[in-house]
């Protein structure tokens, strides 16, 4: 077993750096072929690490916030944990580095010091949707509000790459978020992109809508990146007022009450189904390495999925198998 290299930002989410320390921890116990550089300040990393084999620390004076304007905030704090991170995989030192921190700040470190593939017109940042029956990848979800059809093309074949070796979905198919599955419906945007990923894309197979996001019907889906964001966004709200409300219901009278406790573990086992701590990480397809991102509310078991997220990601090649299929492509447009 060929150890992995990660570098892991202690400094990024809400709750850092408590849970980053505990999800990292367990993540070490997981895997024993894991190495992690534990980046942060020094009060943070160097006891962590010295109670902890196989986790070595790198001191940081710098901690880039939620709030902060993400490029200007990766190019102006150099000794910031998250540039840190991305500058140990610039250097080979790591093969990927996961972050619960800024998403715009941790794509801008990864864009801006890691680097694109070659060809590459756009990263795109991929999550996998809370879908209870099978995963199901969606890109672009924020890192492109603005995009061209061609960018949705790489999207398609990177997310194609990333659901097939590391969730382990074969032939995976993809689908274009549209208003309606007829190919003639859709902005003028959206005619374009259908009729170049039906041109270009083998496992094409034609619109989706909002309402198909969660069914298990599709693989993969592509849209720009405010698109996405949006559907992202409302699939978590809806989720957190559902579950809030049951909550609510259940609590209400003595009734509910004693229903809620029959139906315990049946709504925790759909809770955990529809959970983001299932898998804990996204990436940033398109870089030149493994780049990870959290959720800003991460919890320990969310650090620690992500962490194995990462591990699995740098271990099936996926930014080798990207820059052959990019290359690949640019040979056959020549």
């Amino acid at each position: 077993m060929n150890e992995v290299t990660i570098a892991l930002d202690a400094m990024g989410g809400d709750n850092a750096p408590g849970v980053v320390l505990e999800g990292c921890a367990a993540a070490l116990k997981d895997h024993p072929n894991l190495h992690i550089i534990l980046c942060g300040t020094a009060e943070v990393v160097e006891p962590f690490c010295a109670e902890h084999d196989r986790c070595e620390a790198s001191v940081c004076t710098e901690v880039i916030a939620m709030d902060e304007h993400p490029v200007q905030a990766v190019r102006t704090k150099k000794d910031s944990s998250m540039v840190r991170c991305a500058q140990l995989v610039k250097e080979g030192k790591a093969q990927g580095f996961f972050s619960a921190g800024s998403t715009g700040a941790t794509m801008a470190a990864g864009t801006l010091i890691m680097g694109r593939i070659k060809g590459v017109q756009r990263p795109g940042l991929a999550t996998i949707l809370p879908c209870p029956t099978k995963p199901v990848v969606m890109c672009d979800v924020g890192a492109n509000a603005d995009c061209k059809p061609a960018y949705l093309v790489q999207f398609a074949s990177m997310a194609s790459l990333y659901i097939e070796k590391v969730l382990g979905v074969p032939n995976p198919k993809v689908y274009l978020l549209n208003i309606g599955e007829e190919e003639t419906k859709g902005s003028s945007f959206a005619l374009e992109c259908h009729e170049l990923l039906a041109q270009t894309v083998p496992n094409f197979a034609g619109n989706c809508e909002g309402r198909d996001l969660l069914t298990g019907e599709c693989d993969v889906v592509v849209t720009d990146g405010f698109t996405g964001n949006v559907a992202l966004k409302t699939i978590e709200g809806v989720g957190s007022v559902l579950f809030g409300e049951m909550k609510r219901t259940f609590m209400s009278g003595l009734k509910n009450k004693i229903g809620a406790v029959l139906l315990k573990d049946g709504v925790k086992a759909i809770k955990d189904s529809v959970s983001a701590d299932t898998y804990g990480a996204a990436p940033i397809l398109g870089v030149k390495g493994a780049c990870m991102v959290g959720h800003g509310s991460s919890n320990a078991l969310a650090i620690q999925n992500g962490i194995t997220t990462t591990i699995n990601t740098i271990e099936s090649n996926v930014t080798e198998l990207i820059a052959e299929s990019v290359a690949a492509q640019r040979s056959q447009e020549n």
